[in-house]
C-alpha cells in the first residue's frame, strides 16, 4: 500500500510539473509571436505622456483607423524592448537614433515622425 501511495504521489507531481512547463512554454511562444508580428508590419510608436501622440490616437479613434488599416502600437516610455524596436526602425531609415521622438510610424517601408505626417498618412 505504501508503494502505491508513493507511486501515485510521484505521478501527480510529474503531471503538475508537465502542466507548469507547458504553460511556461506557451507564454514564451506567444510573446515571440507578438514581437515577430509587430516587427514585420506597420508600427505606431507612442508614449502615454506625449501630447502629439494623443493627437494621433484621437484621430485614429474618431476615424476608425484601426478598422481600415492594420498596424501595431508600441508604447516606448515604459518598455525597453519597444524602444529597441523603434531604434532599429529608425536605423533602417537612416535617422539619428540619439534624438528620436514620438509619435513615430514605421509603415513597413519608411519612417514618419510627428502627428501631422502620421495623420496625413492615415488620411490617405
Amino acid at each position: 500500500m505504501n508503494k502505491k501511495k508513493s507511486a501515485l504521489s510521484a505521478i501527480i507531481i510529474l503531471l503538475v510539473l508537465v502542466v507548469v512547463v507547458s504553460i511556461f512554454i506557451s507564454k514564451r511562444q506567444t510573446g515571440t509571436e507578438q514581437k515577430t508580428s509587430s516587427d514585420n508590419g506597420p508600427i505606431l510608436f507612442y508614449s502615454l505622456s506625449c501630447p502629439h501622440c494623443q493627437n494621433v490616437e484621437k484621430y485614429i479613434q474618431e476615424n476608425n483607423i484601426k478598422n481600415k488599416y492594420s498596424f501595431s502600437q508600441l508604447e516606448v516610455s515604459a518598455n525597453k524592448q519597444n524602444r529597441e524596436i523603434l531604434v532599429a526602425k529608425a536605423k533602417i531609415c537612416g535617422l539619428d537614433t540619439q534624438s528620436l521622438g514620438v509619435p513615430f510610424l514605421w509603415t513597413g517601408e519608411k519612417c514618419l515622425l510627428g502627428d501631422t505626417d502620421i495623420i496625413d498618412f492615415f488620411s490617405k
